[in-house]
């Protein structure tokens, strides 16, 4: 039995095995108050359906400082993004030397951007099945990619839909902003070439030394670096967008996959359902998190004010001075951890929003108001 008809059937002993519910039942218990508590009118101890989605984010902050572990998924989701980085460098010195052809060139493009969903849906099933099970109090987030192994078929094909859809839509946003007519260009801030006028700045670009990026010493030649930094970062940063709003989009998916052992395509349709319910809520928590991350960003804006340092443009023999140099690196290793650790955040948030509308769900409960 699937879907409501088998949960119910489950409850008033129509069949053996135990409630699919049930499994969710060690994660209620560790997830904070939010998830169980008023649940008519929004939990969280408030109503309304974005208290909620800000509840969650700050109880996922809360689960997070409790469980140290869970910092694993932050450090391994930053190394394969810089995986992306350099797959994405590399793709582009490829491109500049050996010149293969457009089909080629979006096979490897896709080998990228499906490498790299892979291992991030396969991290957040990891996360989701850590806390679920948790063991005294505490989760094994080892423990939970262990398990996640069952799971393997189902999040590769996700990866494949999601690699597939996040080249469509990248498609797409590069086009809207390609021939942008001179009374538009001030919605360039909003295009994918945004990032590359703004990493190429300091204290993103701490040293303001091009030479470093661009040419090997004695060669003249342009270096690795120059691809990785900042070619290739743009890259991840773009794919990180489209890749987030994919996430948010299609926010219950892999729990439904890990914890009700749904497939994928059972799984994708109960997901649009509960967004339905959680919607206000997903993305107040997803605007949540996503302001704390963007005041960290536009405090660069700060450092160059006080430096008086922007844009190796602005530079031909200036190199900033050392004590700068170390508050950039300070920075960025900052605004770096904060945006990892917000993601891990997220995706606790994203369990407890499950388990919430999946019991309004069943309850039968509407979802609140605004």
């Amino acid at each position: 039995m699937t879907g409501e008809s088998g949960i119910a059937g489950h409850w008033f002993g129509l069949c053996r095995k135990p409630p699919v519910i049930q499994a969710l039942q060690t994660g209620i218990d560790f997830l904070p108050e939010s998830a169980v508590e008023g649940l008519p009118d929004g939990g969280g101890g408030g109503p309304g359906a974005v208290r909620r989605g800000i509840g969650a984010a700050l109880s996922g902050m809360r689960t997070l400082n409790r469980n140290r572990q869970l910092l694993w998924f932050t450090l391994l989701a930053g190394l394969v993004l810089a995986g992306n980085a350099v797959g994405n460098a590399a793709l582009r010195a490829i491109g500049r030397t050996m010149q293969p052809d457009i089909i080629v060139r979006y096979a490897l493009d896709f080998f990228i951007a499906f490498t790299t969903l892979f291992c991030l849906v396969f991290l957040l099933a990891g996360l989701i099945l850590s806390i679920s099970s948790k063991k005294d109090s505490s989760a094994s987030f080892f423990g939970g990619l262990s398990g996640a192994k069952k799971y393997s078929k189902a999040i590769f094909l996700w990866s494949v839909v999601l690699a597939l859809a996040g080249m469509l839509l990248f498609s797409i946003w590069r086009y809207l902003f390609t021939g942008l007519r001179p009374e538009f260009r001030f919605l360039d801030i909003f295009s994918p070439y945004f990032f590359i006028s703004t990493i190429t700045q300091f204290p993103f670009n701490w040293t303001l030394d091009w030479a470093m990026f661009t040419e090997i010493p004695g060669y003249g030649e342009r270096s690795l670096l120059l691809w990785i930094y900042p070619f290739g970062f743009m890259e991840t940063m773009n794919f990180l967008v489209i890749t987030l709003l994919l996430f948010v989009l299609t926010l219950f998916v892999v729990p439904l996959i890990v914890l009700e052992q749904k497939t994928l395509r059972e799984a994708v349709a109960g997901s649009f359902a509960l967004m339905k319910k959680s919607w206000a809520a997903a993305g107040a928590c997803a605007l949540f998190l996503g302001i704390i991350v963007s005041g960290m960003f536009l405090t660069y804006l700060l450092i160059q004010a006080a430096s008086g340092i922007i844009s190796p443009y602005n530079t031909v023999v200036f190199h900033p001075p050392g004590t700068w140099i170390a508050l950039a690196l300070i920075y960025d290793f900052a605004l770096v951890t904060v945006a990892f650790v917000m993601a891990t955040v997220g995706g606790i948030a994203a369990l407890d929003l499950y388990t919430a509308a999946r019991s309004r769900q069943i309850a039968g409960t509407p979802e609140p108001r605004l």
